[in-house]
């Protein structure tokens, strides 16, 4: 299987919980990733920073109890045991189109999404992978207070007299992304760009 899975690529779609119109990307993925790599592709596709915890959660087929993958020690369930994303192939997981799981991000604000497994491919001779080959609307910024924040900055935006407009303005224009200005109806899958999960995973707990 490993060298036939170095020309497969995954591709799944993935939606944001409870926001309407819906956000969502689809992207392809290689098919040699781990649960880290993917959680770097989901980041970057979705617009996240990745400056909080996550945590891939869902039950395997013929078993009782759920899973969940991510970063251990740092897990908000104190009885389920976290497995190292890094440890665990997505190939060990998805092994139907179809299938469903589970994405949290930022236990805080709790973004919830849905992970569609789509099916496996070939690679496009020439083609760099992980892309984004579609997707809808903005990602909500970073820390605006989970949905109902999300709903609250739309609505301010939309209002430039509105009490707090200004200071929304500068908080978005002072992000270390600077969203300013926020068009939560548009979305580039050109514009996309994926960093190297194993750099994003010596800067995460690089001890330097």
């Amino acid at each position: 299987m490993s060298k036939t899975k170095n020309h497969l690529v995954y591709q799944f779609k993935i939606t944001l919980y409870e926001i309407e119109p819906r956000i969502w990307r689809r992207i392809q993925v290689p098919a040699k990733y781990s649960f880290w790599d993917f959680h770097v592709a989901i980041q970057d596709a979705m617009g996240w920073l990745d400056y909080h915890l996550h945590a891939f959660r869902f039950r395997p087929k013929h078993k009782r109890k759920s899973i969940e993958i991510g970063i251990p020690g740092d897990d908000v369930y104190d009885d389920i045991e976290v497995i190292p994303g890094w440890e665990v192939p997505i190939i060990d997981h998805f092994t139907e189109p179809g299938q469903i799981i589970e994405y949290e991000y930022d236990f805080g604000d709790s973004w919830y999404h849905e992970i569609l497994f789509e099916g496996i491919l070939l690679k496009t001779k020439g083609d760099k992978y992980p892309k984004c080959l579609a997707g809808e609307r903005a990602c909500p910024p970073e820390d605006c207070g989970s949905v109902d924040g999300y709903y609250r900055v739309v609505k301010i935006l939309q209002d430039p007299n509105h009490d707090e407009y200004k200071e929304h303005v500068e908080w978005l224009k002072g992000h270390a992304k600077n969203y300013h200005p926020y068009k939560p109806d548009e979305f580039n899958p050109d514009k996309v760009r994926f960093d190297n999960p194993k750099q994003r995973w010596k800067y995460a707990f690089s001890q330097d």
